[in-house]
């Protein structure tokens, strides 16, 4: 195909004309499809209704160590628990503690807890003049909310195919104190679904930061979420890179899972050196006397272990995987070699990465809506909701049922065209 920018204007003016009329035919379908989270679908759901099952009024509750999941204590998670979600984030038990039912809700904690009390010893945040957080982008939008909510300063750092720019990392938490963080999320990431190679954990693991409370929340929020058998993504352990390089209290490491199980349903965890544990402990000990170990138990017994839990992602990567074929499929059919987009192609996690030319963004969603289709909103990859580029879009392909998703993603292609249609005949107008 003819990439649009080599078109005249009267063939532009023509393509306009044409495509405008297929929208108009979209409009009239009177849609409503909706991918503006990176919701499981009801048929993944569906997947885990047998944990529903596991436990009854019968049931022995009681853990291997005669703890009766009934009652209050275990501060830390049951014992079983932390063995299959150690598996699952690649860590010793000893190394975890299991929460509720939300990662994004340790995180919040994590953050509030250094906010007033301080990490190890350290300066309290909220006495500070000023803490900044590293911000690879595009990124989760989720993150970015944490860190805004606590009046901290988010800096940009650009995402690259290999994880973020390391040689901005590393030059800007060597000379400013006030760093305190870089949000993560290392395999498959959210939205680009891009992994750190093995240079970048390394490297990530070898940081000197100037703030002695400086750490790395490494969300491997997609660990096991791959869609292939055999061509996956590989991480390195970041808590074992750290202890390797020297730094062993430099990370604080989440997981949960929520999309692995029941969104809202599942457990979560944190995962980090005994020292970060022994300070996290102190605070918990005040906010509850334990969390849902009867939940705990559930998925030990559901899953028995992570052969298990492997087995069921491979269930999920059936459901998935057809649909990550065809974002990809229909987006190279439609705008392969227009030269008015690009995206990401991964291999597992939940999302897909788009980005348009310069300055479409908003005015593509917008179309999107107008006709029918909601998506994420264009800037929310970026801190404070702003893309300097506004080219970013997120795709998130798991919710709607295939069908639909073909439908939406060829509406997507159809505004995205229009957009950039638009846009160059504009430029062109500018010149004149």
């Amino acid at each position: 195909m003819q990439p649009y920018a080599e078109m005249s204007t009267e063939e532009l003016q023509a393509l306009r004309k044409k495509l405008s009329a297929e929208y108009k035919g979209y409009q009239a379908k009177d849609l409503r499809l909706d991918m503006s989270r990176g919701k499981p679908s009801v048929e993944q759901l569906d997947l885990s209704m047998g944990m529903m099952d596991v436990l009854s009024s019968g049931d022995d509750l009681t853990c291997e160590d005669g703890t009766d999941c009934r009652n209050y204590g275990v501060l830390t998670g049951i014992k079983e628990a932390k063995e299959l979600i150690g598996d699952m984030m690649e860590v010793a038990p000893d190394n975890i503690i299991i929460y509720g039912n939300s990662s994004l809700n340790v995180m919040f904690d994590t953050v509030s807890r250094s906010m007033t009390h301080g990490v190890m010893g350290c300066t309290p945040w909220c006495r500070l003049d000023k803490v900044k957080f590293l911000c690879p982008v595009p990124g989760y939008d989720r993150h970015f909310a944490i860190t805004e909510y606590f009046g901290i300063e988010m800096v940009n750092v650009p995402m690259l195919p290999t994880g973020p720019d390391m040689d901005m990392v590393e030059e800007l938490v060597s000379g400013d104190e006030s760093i305190k963080g870089i949000w993560c999320v290392p395999k498959y990431s959210n939205p680009t679904g891009n992994s750190y190679s093995d240079e970048t954990v390394r490297r990530m693991a070898r940081l000197k930061p100037a703030a002695p409370d400086f750490r790395i929340y490494w969300d491997n929020a997609y660990g096991i979420h791959h869609l292939y058998d055999h061509d996956q993504d590989h991480l390195i352990e970041i808590l074992a890179e750290c202890k390797r390089a020297g730094n062993p209290d430099m990370v604080y490491k989440f997981s949960s899972t929520s999309k692995i199980s029941f969104p809202g349903s599942g457990i979560a965890a944190i995962a980090a050196s005994r020292n970060n544990l022994e300070d996290i402990e102190k605070q918990l000990k005040y906010q509850t006397i334990g969390h849902d170990k009867v939940n705990q138990l559930r998925h030990v017994r559901y899953f028995k272990n992570i052969h298990g839990m492997v087995e069921h992602m491979r269930l999920h990567a059936d459901v998935m995987r057809p649909k990550f074929e065809a974002v990809i499929r229909i987006l190279d059919q439609e705008l392969g070699g227009l030269g008015i987009g690009s995206w990401t192609e991964p291999k597992g996690g939940y999302f897909i990465s788009f980005d348009s030319m310069d300055g479409c963004a908003k005015a593509i969603v917008a179309r999107c809506k107008k006709a029918g289709l909601v998506m994420t909103g264009a800037g929310a990859t970026y801190p404070y909701g702003k893309d300097p580029h506004d080219s970013n879009i997120r795709i998130a392909p798991s919710y709607p049922p295939l069908g639909d998703l073909e439908l939406a993603m060829e509406l997507f292609a159809l505004c995205v065209k229009i957009v950039s249609v638009d846009k160059l005949l504009a430029d062109r107008k500018s010149e004149n």
